[in-house]
């Protein structure tokens, strides 16, 4: 007949102490936290210009007026964001890989991989879409786009493929070299190496890194404002343009912080959750 294990009194008492500390630090940081804030918020209401501040920036009514407009210009900020995010994972993985080649007749892939991701990582997101904005239409190409969301969308592509290649170059080379040598001893082409043991394994070391990406990624697709695209900001600077009030201007940054905290925090879990799986 088995005995019901039983936790020792040591292990009561340690567990009691555990859970008494974490109680007294999660007080102590909520109380800290409420002191800070209500000195921050005495120190700004008590300021000079607060009142005209208030009714700049902080104004209900020209809050509820932007806020259809502004949510409009946004669900345009999201949807560049979710065509770009795809094509950036997949040209970025593909420039890792072709980067990754080591036999001499693959130089020119290789070469032409660096130059791609040195020239795009080198000129400035905001910069690349003045080029691409208003450089590509100047061409009177046939075929070439001239709808400025499409322009941000290759322009934003361009750009962040080139950071993302990296950060997948980097979970690929972090996979110890027995792994490959393990495969390839067993049958495994190279090809088959690097699609069923490297990258999958890379994925997911590279995740939390690439959500960062992304974060950044649906920031910045702001950005498009400034080739004539009505996303989110430029709908507020017409609200602005309008009213002379600010307030859309808040209504825009709650809206990216709505979306972009959640992603945050899931990074935030998911980095912890591989450490807790490596030991650490």
């Amino acid at each position: 007949m088995t005995t019901a294990w039983v936790k020792s009194g040591r292990q009561v008492e340690r567990e009691r102490v555990r859970k008494s500390r974490a109680r007294r630090s999660a007080s102590v940081a909520t109380a800290s936290t409420i002191i800070v804030l209500l000195l921050i918020a005495g120190v700004v209401v008590n300021a000079p210009g607060w009142p005209r501040v208030q009714e700049t920036f902080f104004s209900p009514e020209h809050f509820l007026r932007a806020l259809p407009d502004v949510l409009e210009g946004f669900l345009l900020n999201v949807k560049i964001f979710l065509i770009a995010e795809p094509l950036i994972l997949v040209i970025g993985l593909l420039l890792a890989l072709v980067r990754g080649l080591k036999a001499p007749v693959f130089f020119p892939l290789r070469a032409l991989a660096v130059f791609y991701v040195d020239f795009f990582r080198g000129i400035p997101t905001l910069l690349l879409i003045y080029l691409v904005g208003f450089g590509l239409p100047a061409l009177n190409l046939q075929g070439i786009p001239s709808d400025p969301t499409t322009l941000g969308i290759i322009a934003l592509t361009l750009s962040y493929s080139a950071y993302v290649a990296e950060v997948f170059r980097s979970g690929i080379e972090s996979i110890h070299p027995s792994q490959v040598a393990s495969a390839r001893s067993l049958g495994l082409s190279h090809a088959k190496t690097m699609r069923f043991v490297v990258i999958p394994q890379a994925t997911r070391r590279v995740v939390p890194p690439l959500l960062n990406d992304f974060i950044s990624l649906q920031k910045d697709t702001a950005l498009v404002a400034t080739i004539g695209a009505v996303e989110a900001l430029r709908a507020a600077q017409i609200h602005a343009a309008k009213t002379f009030n600010y307030t859309s201007y808040l209504v825009a940054a709650l809206l990216f912080i709505l979306l972009t905290i959640p992603m945050a925090r899931y990074t935030d879990y998911l980095a912890a959750r591989t450490q807790r799986r490596r030991g650490a």
